[in-house]
């Protein structure tokens, strides 16, 4: 049956879920504080900025779920108040709550802590290292205590078409690993990421959390190695660790167990096909 959904922020990840959706026969909005570049047949542009209440008044009635996935224009700890916290409450006291079937808050694993390549999963305590990750744990501890139903889906770190930071760095050369303590990453493509998330919002029974990440959690080195050879580059001198991530192995059984299967398994095969085409 067709539904009115609503993206709380339409970049990237967003477009994608909005295709999704719209090709199964949706009635999808994109609130959005500018317009959208891209032309996408069917999708309705809301003009809003979440962090602003009083431009939330005319938001679409009935709508059956919400995706809020909006994107900082900052990296800073005000900017993600204001997006993530306060946004959403701004959000939900705008809409009429009562018609909501499904609020998905896409979050992030950066709520974890340091966990030295142990594997974690949605039972794994939270510790975020970084105010964002704290952030985002405190926007999902709020969501839960509403009287709305609610799923977060805390995603692993993204790549994909657009997404070509890490291809670049090592393209020049400023890309640097750890070697002598090993450090664990997690990915998903930006494409698995739009399908977790379209797959929940189809779910009869979601729980409330999952992990969206692919099969294969890599060593940071021997994946940064990897794509040099892709590109014909010297692998990545020796360096610190990211900051305020941690070393762990995120698994996605939970999600897996839900129907939901990556197209992209393992990110050494994503970002080979990435760099073919």
């Amino acid at each position: 049956m067709a539904e009115r959904i609503l993206l709380a922020g339409c970049g990237d990840v967003g477009l994608r879920v909005a295709a999704d959706l719209l090709a199964r026969g949706d009635e999808v909005w994109a609130l959005r504080r500018s317009p959208l570049r891209e032309n996408v047949p069917g999708l309705r542009w809301l003009g809003a900025d979440l962090t602003e209440p009083r431009t939330l008044g005319n938001l679409p009635a009935g709508v059956d779920r919400v995706v809020y996935l909006p994107a900082p224009d900052a990296r800073d700890r005000a900017a993600y108040r204001a997006l993530f916290v306060d946004g959403l409450r701004h959000l939900l006291e705008a809409l009429d709550t009562h018609a909501l079937k499904q609020v998905l808050l896409v979050s992030s694993s950066a709520v974890y802590g340091e966990h030295d390549g142990d594997w974690v999963d949605e039972d794994t305590p939270p510790a975020p290292l970084g105010f964002n990750g704290a952030l985002l744990l405190e926007a999902e501890q709020w969501l839960a205590e509403q009287a709305v139903p609610s799923t977060v889906l805390r995603l692993a770190g993204l790549y994909g078409p657009g997404r070509m930071q890490l291809i670049e760095r090592l393209r020049s050369g400023a890309q640097r690993v750890p070697r002598e303590i090993p450090h664990w990453a997690n990915r998903i493509h930006v494409d698995d990421a739009a399908a977790a998330i379209e797959h929940l919002l189809r779910l009869p029974a979601p729980s409330p959390l999952y992990l969206g990440v692919d099969d294969t959690p890599l060593l940071l080195d021997e994946l940064c190695d990897f794509i040099a050879q892709l590109l014909d580059a010297p692998p990545p001198r020796e360096g610190a660790a990211p900051v305020g991530v941690g070393s762990k192995r995120l698994g996605n059984a939970r999600l897996r167990a839900s129907g939901w299967a990556p197209r992209w398994p393992d990110a050494r095969g994503g970002y080979a096909a990435l760099l073919d085409t």
